[in-house]
Order: C-alpha cells, then structure tokens, then sequence
C-alpha cells in the first residue's frame, strides 16, 4: 500500500468520529455574503458568514510559511495520475483559514515550522522548503512514526502529527478529496428480490401479482393498495 492509499485509510477510520470542518469561497461584499446560504452544503447563518469573511480578510502566515506548508502538504498528498495534490486542492489556504479561526492552532503550527526549518538549517544548511525532495522525506521519516521517533525529535512528531490531520480534512473534504474516495453519496439500489434458490430452499416462491408490484423497476414508486378483504389491487 502506497502512502496515499494508507491515508486514505487513516481518513475512512476516521469518519466515523465526525470529521468535519467547514469552509467555503471568499465573496466580495456584503450582498454576495447574504446570498451564501442558498448554495449547496454552505447552510451558516448570516452572522457566521460575516465572520467568515472577515477572517479571510485577514493574514497570517508569511510568504515563506505558506511555502513551507504548501511544500509540507504536497509530500503528505501528492498528485496522482486520477488525482490532483493537497495544494491543488487548496490546502494551504484551508490550513490558512482554520488558524484564523482556530487561534490554539496559531502558535503550535507556527512553532513547529520553526522547529523544521531550524532542523533542516542544522542538518543541510538550508530552510525546509529550499532541500531537495529526498532530504525532506528523509526528515519526515523522522516524524512520521511516533512509535519509532527519537526523543530529541518529539516537537517535530507533534507537529507532523497535526499538520497531516489538517492536510487529510482540508483534502478530502474538497470535491477533489471526495472523487478520490470514489465517495458517490447515498443512493437508492435495485433489489430484484430473494434470489430463486433461497426461495426454494424454503419451499417458498413469489406470486406472480407480487413479483409484477414489487420487483418490476418500472413501478417501484407505486404504493401498494388492497381491498377490504385484503386483496391486492395494485
């Protein structure tokens, strides 16, 4: 299993606990705000909104911090031949918008860029975003796995830690993220009845009044009626 496949893991878990984060593309001025909630899957209330877009209208990160978590983001998620990467999908901007939001978020992720880009001065005299693809994976390495991690780098593990959970829920709760998952909603399925051989390994068949009402897919939204005496009318 690839490092993509294996998050893609990681993240099915982890639905079932609830993830999600909201957020939705900046409008203009106040008449674009007010109409958001008729788009699909926004519903915020015109308050929320406000705040929404006043939190966008603000920065944060520098120039060479949003580098460094586009470049971090893209070796957790990178592009596939079906699928674009994590800064494809807007990650970093994501991770941009949930600090403003989330401002425990500011000083942990803040810190830990520091940490990386401190680590990666010391060991090839260079800041994280400037190394070359394999030094960085070969700093991950060191992080990625808690289990595995030396004490000394232990500020790096929390911190890789938490910027893979923000990259997963910024990535697949995109409309990218979504196809990637081959998620396609809930649908309703086609159900042509108990098969025959169970049936008659019961010693049970179908009517056939019943198998015209009820396994025909041509009828299938037709309500069953009866008369008085209990006898199928349609």
């Amino acid at each position: 299993m690839n490092r993509r496949d294996s998050m893609k893991s990681m993240l099915l878990g982890s639905l079932a606990g609830g993830l999600v984060l909201n957020g939705c593309a900046p409008k203009e001025d106040e008449a674009a705000i007010a109409n958001v909630p008729e788009s699909p899957g926004y519903g915020r209330t015109p308050e929320e909104k406000e705040r929404d877009q006043m939190l966008r209208d603000q920065e944060f990160f520098q120039a060479h911090e949003l580098e460094t978590i586009a470049v971090l983001c893209d070796l957790i998620l990178p592009a596939t031949s079906e699928a674009g990467s994590a800064t494809d999908a807007g990650v970093p901007e994501f991770i941009e918008f949930i600090v403003k939001d989330m401002p425990t978020n500011k000083t942990p992720i803040r810190g830990g860029l520091m940490w990386l880009n401190s680590r990666a001065n010391n060991k090839f005299g260079k800041p994280f975003k400037d190394i070359s693809e394999a030094q960085q994976k070969q700093m991950l390495d060191e992080i990625a796995y808690p289990d595995k991690a030396a004490p000394d780098v232990a500020p790096g593990v929390k911190f890789f830690t938490m910027m893979r959970n923000l990259t997963l829920t910024g990535y697949y709760t995109t409309k990218m993220g979504i196809d990637d998952l081959g998620y396609v909603g809930n649908r309703p399925n086609i159900w042509d009845g108990v098969p025959e051989d169970v049936l008659a390994a019961h010693g049970m068949a179908y009517e056939e009044e019943w198998l015209a009402k009820c396994v025909d897919q041509e009828t299938r939204e037709v309500i069953a009626e009866w008369d008085d005496e209990g006898n199928l009318i349609t």
